[in-house]
């Protein structure tokens, strides 16, 4: 027999800064939720992380555990802060939700089986079995998003290979995927990894409001939040900056050294189709004014202060932003860029750059919503943790097999099958494993991905500089 948890709002409550920081937020290095005159904001929340030190700040100059983003919106027991927790760079962790399950036996708000388990509705009598029935947010925090194929797709699912027999319809797909961080969203240009909630000529601000309600009705199964709730919690992501501070060996990231740290990209300029290199214009032409025309590759100038550092390991991480903003190799086949007929970009681009597509200047993503196909959930990609589905397009015949979707799922085109968006950089250390899927640990093991698909042809050393740069992000 199967059954679902009841509720356990006890777990869900944020009754004090104590159990915040005590409890929630992970190794906590210093907090200043409420600056006063003698503490500054940019204190903000520091935590340790395996390579080194992260911190946020909020241009507010507090960090309001007030805010609805900390409020049970809905039924059971959950908040928004259930699925993102700044000792994890605003999202969540393999690491930190065994900490919770043992700590609640498996009671914690974020197990429930609406979404966090790998079927609906699994068998949650036992901590055995809510062990079982969690292991993929467990082993790699992915929640479970349900989907149905629209109704005017191009193609139909045609077989499921699931590991967890949960007998979903062909019309439907379980999607596995990672809760993207609700910090640095000043910097995205496309809301969910595939982008169901960017709606052409509306602001992200509005965009946000959208997807923030839909996650309190789905995720925390509520009724949708009041407007003003809405507006406090966007209010509140927007204001969040978050990046890595200090590093294993390198010490400080941040000004006058260099221009790590949450600091500065408070001062970044932004705005959509910012360096872009097929010079696509902004959502509301207008809305700001871009800082540069097409692409200038050199995407990252945080540490190029450091390629005459006395220490090794700035001298590491500085070579590393270089080779991140220079170093070139053949970008082919990348459905939604160069892999299709209906792709801007007519063929292969033979001497790309990493910024070819983490084009936003000193943040990383991408400046336009311009969904990818990388490969990642291709079926050569699957690991036998993740269901398998087969595809066929209704007119051709075709066939092809993916573990997600991905936009597909949005637009119902065949050509969209397998793309996502790419993720801020900034603070990419503190928020392991890495992809949609969480396919990668760590970030060499993203690396390495990297590697054999684009075949980079890296040397040890500059794979070692490559990732000693992306730490200090």
């Amino acid at each position: 027999m199967r059954t679902t948890s009841p509720p356990q709002r006890s777990h869900a409550r944020i009754a004090s800064l104590a159990f915040v920081a005590a409890a929630a937020f992970g190794t906590l290095t210093a907090v200043s939720l409420r600056p006063s005159a003698a503490t500054p904001p940019a204190l903000g929340l520091t935590f340790s992380n395996s390579s080194g030190v992260h911190r946020t700040i909020a241009t507010s100059g507090a960090l309001d555990t007030e805010n609805p983003f900390f409020q049970e919106l809905g039924t059971n027991g959950r908040t928004c802060f259930s699925c993102h927790r700044p000792g994890q760079g605003w999202t969540i962790t393999p690491e930190e939700l065994g900490e919770r399950f043992a700590a609640s036996d498996g009671l914690d708000p974020i197990f429930r089986t609406n979404d966090g388990s790998n079927c609906e509705g699994a068998d949650v009598s036992t901590a055995a079995r809510r062990r079982q029935a969690f292991s993929l947010l467990l082993a790699k925090g992915l929640i479970r998003i349900d989907m149905r194929v629209p109704g005017n797709a191009e193609f139909e699912v045609v077989d499921v290979d699931d590991p967890y027999r949960c007998g979903a319809l062909f019309s439907s797909i379980s999607a596995y995927r990672r809760p993207l961080p609700t910090a640095n969203l000043r910097f995205i240009s496309a809301v969910m990894w595939d982008g169901r909630h960017t709606t052409p000529h509306e602001s992200i601000h509005d965009d946000l409001l959208v997807q923030t309600s839909e996650a309190v009705t789905t995720h925390a199964a509520g009724a949708a939040p009041s407007a003003a709730q809405l507006r406090d919690i966007v209010a509140f992501e927007l204001g969040l900056f978050t990046a890595q501070v200090r590093g294993n060996g390198s010490g400080t990231l941040t000004e006058p050294i260099a221009r790590g740290g949450p600091e500065p990209l408070t001062r970044q300029v932004f705005c959509l189709g910012i360096n872009d290199p097929l010079q696509m214009q902004p959502a509301k032409p207008g809305a700001c004014l871009k800082a540069s025309t097409g692409l200038n590759p050199v995407v990252f100038t945080l540490f190029d202060r450091w390629l005459q550092a006395e220490s090794p390991e700035r001298r590491s991480i500085a070579r590393g932003e270089a080779i991140f903003n220079t170093r070139t190799f053949t970008i082919a086949n990348v459905p939604g860029l160069n892999g299709g007929p209906q792709d801007p970009v007519p063929g292969p681009i033979t001497a790309g750059t990493c910024t070819i597509c983490h084009d936003t200047p000193n943040a990383g993503n991408h400046s336009v919503a311009m969904a990818l196909n990388i490969g990642m959930a291709d079926a050569a990609q699957r690991t036998l943790d993740l269901p398998l589905y087969t595809l066929r397009h209704k007119v051709t015949g075709d066939l092809t097999q993916t573990t997600d979707p991905g936009r597909a799922l949005v637009t119902g085109k065949w050509a969209d099958i397998g793309k996502f968006k790419g993720p801020v950089l900034r603070g990419l250390a503190a928020r392991a494993p890495y992809f949609h899927n969480g396919a990668a640990a760590t970030l060499g093991e993203a690396l390495d991905f990297y590697e054999k698909r684009f075949q980079l042809g890296l040397s040890e050393q500059e794979r070692a500089d490559l990732i000693a740069f992306l730490r200090s992000l």
